[in-house]
């Protein structure tokens, strides 16, 4: 998102006032209409849906400055998934028609956000195709792309810092923590590719990464 579509965003949004979630406070459910819009401050949020299983699917991981849910805003479309802090996180929320009008008389601002949800919707296609068709390591070497793109650390050598845990991954890729433990631990084995600094993962070079899921 460029520089003047994120301030365009944040003036809007700043008249109303910061709200505080912990971890794992749901908030919005499925089959409940949302109180408004929330836009992302800080943290992380995930919206996922429920098998008959009882296991979580996740959909999205949404990152600061974007707002949701986009569908129940902008088509009224019943919403259907749970909304849920993946960490401690701040947002603030504003009265739906309002912000439809606000959209409106910014047409840049939808361009953008189209952009986005374009780049969202061919991340959800892989991640399906990676649940359907994947073995353990695809799908969680996935997830690590994923997060190294949309939130990785560059740091000067070229390597790649992600602040994600196991259990973060779990939920995204549709495994377990232990199993995804179990992964992560072969693959750090292999120094060229990941590695661990503290409770950081470090991916050596994420293009070398993304190769070996053969696309």
């Amino acid at each position: 998102m460029d520089d003047t579509t994120l301030k365009d965003l944040d003036a809007f949004f700043s008249q109303y006032p910061i709200k505080q979630y912990h971890k794992d406070q749901i908030l919005v459910y499925a089959n409940e209409d949302p109180t408004g819009v929330f836009y992302l401050v800080s943290g992380t949020v995930r919206k996922y849906d429920i098998a008959d299983s009882g296991d979580e699917i996740v959909m999205n991981v949404f990152k600061p400055s974007v707002f949701f849910p986009a569908s129940w805003v902008l088509n009224k479309t019943p919403n259907r998934y749970f909304f849920q802090a993946e960490s401690p996180i701040a947002v603030r929320r504003a009265p739906s028609d309002e912000f439809v009008d606000f959209l409106e008389a910014h047409p840049k601002i939808i361009y953008t956000l189209l952009k986005q949800v374009y780049l969202g919707l061919e991340d959800t296609q892989r991640r399906i195709i990676r649940l359907m068709h994947g073995d353990t390591r695809s799908r969680l070497l996935f997830e690590l792309v994923i997060e190294g793109r949309r939130s990785g650390k560059l740091q000067a050598d070229g390597s790649c810092l992600l602040s994600i845990t196991a259990a973060e991954l779990a939920h995204r890729a549709g495994l377990s923590r232990e199993t995804i433990s179990r992964e992560l631990a072969k693959i750090v084995q292999d120094e060229d590719i990941l590695t661990r600094q503290g409770r950081l993962l470090v991916v050596r070079d994420l293009r070398a990464l993304e190769s070996q899921l053969g696309e």
